[in-house]
C-alpha cells in the first residue's frame, strides 16, 4: 500500500523537523522543499524524507517540487512553512527586500497552495495548512515588511478555506503566537531546556507538530480554519 505524501515548504531545522519526524512516524512519505537542501541532510537521513530544491516564489520551481511528489504517491497534506521578512523603520526599508519578503512570505503561498488545490481537489480530501504568526494579525512599529506577507497569507489562507471547504479540502492557518524553542531531536519539550524558573515559555515544536496532525485529522463536521497557539505565559 502506498503511503499518502506530506509536502513541508520551506523545511528547516525548526517547526519543519518537528513535522517531519511525526509525519515520517506516522508513516507518511515526507517531502521536503527548500531553497538549500544541504541543510537537510540529517533530517533526510534521520527521517526517509525526499529533499527537493525549491524556490516557493517561482511558478517553474513549484511547479516541480509537485512533479517530484506526484511520483512519490498520492498527496494529503500540505504544509507552507516558508516565510519572507524586511525588518527596520519604514523611512529606512530597502525596497527591494519588502519586495522580496512579500514574493516568499505571500506569492509563494499562493503558488504551494494553488498546487496543491489541483492535486486535493482531484483527490477529493486533503489538507492545507498555513503557518502565520503574531504578525499576521497584529503589525508592529519596525515590522511592516514582515506584517505585509503575513497578513496577505492570511487572507489568502481564509479565502481558501472558504472556497475549498465544501469540496472536502479543509484549508488551516496557524497564528504561532510567541517564540518557538530551538529544535533538538529526542527532547519533547524544547522549551524546558536551560530555563528551570520559566517552563515552556517558548512553545515546542513538537508541541506545534502535534497541533497540526491534529488538525489534519479532525472530522470535517468540525473544522477549525485558524488557530493561536501560544506559551502559557505569553500576553495576547
Amino acid at each position: 500500500m502506498t503511503s499518502d505524501v506530506a509536502i513541508i515548504a520551506g523545511a528547516g531545522p525548526g517547526l519543519s523537523a518537528s513535522l517531519a519526524r511525526l509525519l515520517a512516524k506516522e508513516g507518511f512519505r515526507v517531502v521536503l522543499a527548500a531553497r538549500n537542501v544541504g541543510k537537510l541532510t540529517t533530517l533526510v537521513d534521520e527521517t526517509g524524507a525526499l529533499a527537493v530544491e525549491t524556490d516557493v516564489a517561482d511558478v517553474a520551481s513549484v511547479e516541480n517540487l509537485f512533479d517530484v511528489a506526484d511520483n512519490a504517491g498520492p498527496l494529503s497534506l500540505v504544509v507552507f512553512n516558508a516565510s519572507g521578512r524586511a525588518r527596520g523603520p519604514i523611512a529606512d526599508l530597502e525596497p527591494e527586500a519588502v519586495r522580496q519578503a512579500l514574493l516568499v512570505g505571500a506569492y509563494g503561498g499562493f503558488l504551494v497552495g494553488q498546487q496543491a488545490a489541483r492535486r486535493l481537489l482531484s483527490r477529493g480530501s486533503g489538507s492545507i495548512l498555513f503557518t502565520g504568526a503574531t504578525a499576521s494579525i497584529k503589525g508592529f512599529p519596525g515590522s511592516a515588511g514582515f506584517a505585509m506577507p503575513k497578513f496577505g497569507l492570511r487572507g489568502l489562507a481564509q479565502s481558501m478555506a472558504r472556497e475549498l471547504a465544501p469540496k472536502n479540502i479543509h484549508v488551516a492557518h496557524f497564528i504561532i503566537d510567541g517564540v518557538i524553542a530551538p529544535n533538538e531531536p529526542g527532547q519533547n519539550r524544547p522549551g524546558q531546556a536551560g530555563e528551570p524558573d520559566r517552563q515552556d515559555r517558548r512553545l515546542s515544536p513538537d508541541a506545534i507538530a502535534e497541533t497540526y496532525l491534529a488538525i489534519h485529522r479532525q472530522h470535517r463536521s468540525a473544522w477549525t480554519w485558524e488557530l493561536e497557539l501560544r506559551p502559557w505565559v505569553e500576553n495576547f
